[in-house]
């Protein structure tokens, strides 16, 4: 399965949240496919450093602003998009509890401001969704047709009914009114430009390692993740973006370890000596997820190319020149 490039030069894309982890990492490829690109950020948890090497670039604009209060008034948004991306959220476990108004407002109004816009300008709309979406999952691995196991009153669900809700927004858009549209339900990423102090396992553990302080897994440290380096994440959503397919389709890999397994695994690769601990768990903390990666594969023809250990090594190299 070959899916042809649909977006390159002469095409304009927005993309919300564009100074963040993953999104900065997708504009850094849409610029580089000669796409006029636009990001948008209110930088609540996205960094202007993140995209700092693009500033001087003809063809990319870096807007301030929340998506939330709708697009403002700049000269780079008035004209006609070929594709949106709504990749805008906060989306570690520390800003569930921090900033929980300000996630349910992205992925809601948010949402259809970005839906309306991408309907006006006759645009693919391509829907960052989650993993999330599957809460603490009774299927395993959990396939897009799994409605999944969420608690709608926990501490989490400020992300995961977000983007539940930005799920069906997006359907209803493309069934009722025709909308170009499509949904990656992406699953645990890490790699360069991650927070250190965003609360996810990764960048917690090899700062810790780094710093050669206890690592702090949570519980029993037996649950389990499939993680993805963030260069195999990326080529997936521009797969599913070049595509017609609509979705939802997972984008991760099938590299499931425990948290205990992961914790070991980045202290070896750090030569650290610092020691696993056990700290309380977060509640609603998922049991296990790992994506079934088979639409992906028939549909977009895509496979995960980055091992979990050259993948860390990357990340550790990063978090090692950033911690100095």
């Amino acid at each position: 399965m070959n899916v042809a490039p649909r977006f390159g030069t002469g095409h304009r894309v927005l993309v919300t949240g564009g100074a963040g982890f993953v999104p900065s990492h997708l504009v850094d490829r849409l610029v580089e496919r000669g796409c006029t690109v636009v990001a948008l950020d209110n930088f609540v948890t996205g960094s202007k450093e993140n995209v700092a090497h693009l500033l001087d670039t003809p063809t990319f604009t870096m807007v301030e602003a929340d998506i939330s209060d709708g697009l403002p008034a700049h000269p780079t948004l008035a004209e006609r998009f070929d594709a949106i991306l709504h990749m805008a959220s906060p989306a570690s476990p520390t800003d569930f509890e921090k900033l929980p108004v300000e996630i349910l407002r992205v992925g809601s109004v948010g949402t259809l401001h970005l839906l309306d816009r991408a309907l006006a300008d006759g645009a693919r709309f391509l829907m960052a969704s989650t993993s999330e979406a599957y809460g603490d999952p009774k299927e395993h691995p959990q396939r897009e047709t799994y409605w999944g196991n969420v608690n709608p009153i926990g501490v989490r669900a400020v992300y995961d009914e977000a983007k539940r809700f930005s799920e069906a927004a997006t359907m209803a858009y493309h069934r009722s009114r025709g909308l170009d549209a499509a949904i990656v339900r992406i699953f645990n990423t890490y790699g360069p430009r991650m927070r250190p102090d965003d609360g996810r396992a990764i960048p917690t553990f090899i700062s810790q390692a780094l710093r050669g302080e206890p690592i702090t897994v949570h519980g029993t440290g037996n649950q389990t993740r499939s993680i993805c380096y963030v260069d195999d994440l990326v080529r997936g959503i521009l797969l599913l973006l070049d595509s017609t397919e609509t979705g939802p389709i997972n984008c991760g890999t099938e590299h499931e370890m425990s948290m205990r397994q992961l914790a070991e695994t980045i202290v070896s690769l750090c030569a650290s000596s610092s020691e696993v601990t056990y700290i309380t768990r977060n509640a609603d903390d998922p049991e296990m997820r790992r994506p079934d990666l088979t639409l992906a594969r028939e549909l977009l023809g895509y496979e995960p190319t980055v091992s979990p250990e050259e993948g860390l090594r990357r990340t550790i190299a990063y978090f090692r020149s950033r911690l100095g």
